[in-house]
């Protein structure tokens, strides 16, 4: 493996997708990136993040002059090798503390379908509810396929607190779906309001 001195790095010194990829190394396997690409959509993806494989790799070369990881050449098949990467002790040391210490923040909720919703007043109420109708069904899709995850996970050694996250993940969805149908509703009773004003209002003479 290649060495490189390890280098101190606090917890705020580190992106959060540094920190997911250091994390995705500490369940002792030496992995390639594709592999770290895979695991991250079979899992992180389900309430955290959805890499491109260049983002893992910017950050497995940050990780590896930090001193956190080291990696190798490892033979593939006749023709092609790939390179291998394993967290080292220091890389463990700083996930350990990231994990502990690092604070509680509370999390930033990027939910396009809310924003366009609270934009409703331009959109045709029509188009308005097919939106929140499919944010519900693609809710749904999710759900299950995090139970899915979940169930992979628990059948994984060493894989018991994945597997958890992917059951919270999936209840997160499903309280989605709950919510996207009392949207619904509610957007029904907003119509329902609108219509009664416009034929209460004064007609003009």
């Amino acid at each position: 493996m290649s060495s490189t001195a390890p280098a101190a790095a606090s917890p705020q010194e580190l992106p959060p997708t540094a920190w997911a990829v250091l994390g995705l190394l500490s369940f002792e396997r030496e992995l390639s990136g594709y592999d770290l690409k895979k695991w991250a959509d079979n899992s992180l993806r389900f309430f955290y993040w959805s890499p491109a494989s260049s983002q893992i790799y910017a950050e497995l070369k940050r990780l590896e002059r930090l001193g956190f990881v080291t990696s190798r050449i490892a033979a593939q098949d006749d023709l092609r090798n790939k390179r291998l990467f394993a967290i080292t002790p220091a890389g463990r040391l700083a996930i350990r503390s990231w994990v502990q210490h690092a604070p509680v923040e509370p999390p930033m909720l990027k939910h396009g379908v809310a924003l366009r919703a609270w934009l409703g007043h331009l959109a045709d109420p029509a188009r308005l509810r097919e939106m929140v109708a499919e944010h519900r069904d693609n809710s749904a899709a999710l759900a299950e396929e995090a139970a899915h995850a979940s169930v992979s996970a628990a059948a994984t050694k060493g894989w018991e607190y994945p597997a958890l996250v992917s059951r919270w993940s999936q209840r997160y969805f499903e309280a989605e779906q709950r919510l996207a149908e009392e949207m619904l509703d509610d957007l029904d009773v907003l119509a329902e309001r609108i219509r009664t004003r416009r034929r209460r209002a004064p007609t003009s003479t």
